[in-house]
């Protein structure tokens, strides 16, 4: 009889362990889901804070808010940008770029020489909109203080002769070279009369950042698919225009056939205010460095 009782007890000690442990086990797979479920929403919340990052361009302005002062005689508002050449003249060339991006530099280097001969006969106005989506995507500060230097440059009505030079002296896509102020100094010596005190204090500040800012946001909004962009008329012919390869001589042929019967412009931009410029002192000589092909688009 006690034999009998002993393994009763046994067997009930044996039980009340087995459901122990099957309860212990079943808290190990409730911590287990809960865990899992809690990593579960961590990396879905990285996977679409990825995909706007993505989506944004990485902005290195974030939202391109904050005060905005307008380069003189550039233009503000939506769609912020810089025109070169006659304002009435009857083509459009629109050209989005950044200066850090080698396609940029490809282009510009190019086809500079038939941009200026066609703005500087009336044949087109060119109107230059600065992004920063190099600075986003690979990070940095370049794209952004460079087009500051280039606006800074517009207040003195150096422009269109220091945004040559910045292309032709364009650094390696990874190097952040433009992000200093003293490189853009070196190379405002280029151009006659642009490395001044006023200059120097307009790119040190950032004054004109708010603007390129409100330029970049204006690009990541638009339907383009990288920089350059360039249309004219609205009608994009970078890389083609239909089924013709831009060329210096095609873009000519291009222009020549929107302006059939039209007259070239003659009306002057609006000059610099005095002020910007008064400072202004001679400086070196303007870099005339050699042209290259030009490339596809740099996303």
């Amino acid at each position: 009889m006690s034999e009998k009782n002993n393994a009763g007890k046994r067997s009930a000690r044996e039980r009340l362990q087995e459901e122990r442990e099957r309860e212990r086990s079943r808290d190990r797979r409730r911590r287990t889901l809960i865990v899992s479920a809690a990593v579960v929403g961590v990396l879905g919340l990285a996977a679409v804070a990825g995909l706007i990052a993505a989506n944004t361009g990485g902005s290195s302005d974030g939202s391109g808010s904050g005060a905005v002062s307008v380069p003189s005689g550039a233009a503000g508002g939506e769609q912020p940008s810089i025109t070169v050449g006659a304002t009435d003249a009857p083509s459009t060339l629109t050209i989005w770029e950044d200066f850090r991006c080698p396609a940029c530099a490809q282009f510009e280097n190019a086809f500079r020489d038939t941009i200026h001969q066609l703005t500087e006969s009336g044949q087109i106005k060119a109107e230059y909109h600065l992004a920063t989506i190099i600075d986003g995507n690979m990070g940095g500060s370049g794209s952004l203080n460079a087009a500051n230097a280039a606006a800074c440059a517009q207040d003195g009505g150096k422009f269109t002769a220091y945004h040559d030079v910045l292309y032709q002296n364009q650094p390696p896509e990874p190097d952040d070279a433009f992000a200093a102020d003293g490189k853009l100094f070196e190379l405002a010596a280029k151009v006659p009369g642009l490395d001044t005190p006023a200059f120097r204090s307009c790119v040190a500040d950032g004054s004109h950042d708010g603007w390129v800012n409100k330029s970049n946001e204006a690009f990541r909004s638009g339907d383009f698919r990288g920089t350059p962009t360039v249309l004219l008329n609205g009608e994009s012919v970078f890389p083609t225009k239909g089924n013709e390869q831009i060329s210096p001589e095609n873009l000519k042929k291009w222009v020549a056939e929107a302006n059939k019967g039209k007259r070239p412009g003659t009306a002057t931009p609006v000059p610099p205010s005095p002020a910007a410029s008064a400072s202004s002192s001679p400086a070196a000589g303007q870099d005339t460095g050699p042209g290259n092909g030009a490339a596809g688009f740099e996303e």
